[in-house]
């Protein structure tokens, strides 16, 4: 089993090829279905859109929000591809790592100008 930072790494460095050749300006799901496969091609199991339930307050909903990537059900990746990050979105990655209960996620968006300017590791506990 691989562990969290090489799984992370991989990841980076993949979204970092995707950028350097694509560059920034596609739509979020473009980038999703690219690094996707890209992963996949390394070996990795990836969930695309993932549906995650929750519960609250008694009440059960099956599909609260779904999951961009799970790369080997233990690192979220929340994509985006916007020209501005804005706070909520670290937020939103934090708050999908507890109710999945995993330790990191990454928050990359493919709209900076840069990729290191577009990549940001949350992590919600201690890695495993």
């Amino acid at each position: 089993m691989r562990e969290i930072n090489e799984i992370t790494g991989e990841v980076v460095e993949a979204a970092y090829h995707i950028h350097t050749r694509l560059g920034p300006g596609l739509l979020e799901s473009v980038y999703e279905a690219v690094l996707a496969q890209m992963l996949v091609r390394r070996g990795f199991r990836v969930e695309r859109q993932a549906r995650v339930p929750i519960e609250f307050d008694g009440l059960h909903f099956d599909e609260a929000f779904r999951a961009d990537l799970i790369v080997d059900g233990k690192v979220l990746v929340e994509l985006k591809s916007v020209e501005t990050m804005s706070p909520v979105f670290a937020k939103q990655v934090l708050t999908y790592l507890r109710l999945l209960d995993l330790p990191v996620g990454l928050l990359i968006n493919f709209g900076a100008s840069t990729m290191k300017e577009g990549i940001r590791r949350i992590a919600h506990r201690a890695p495993c």
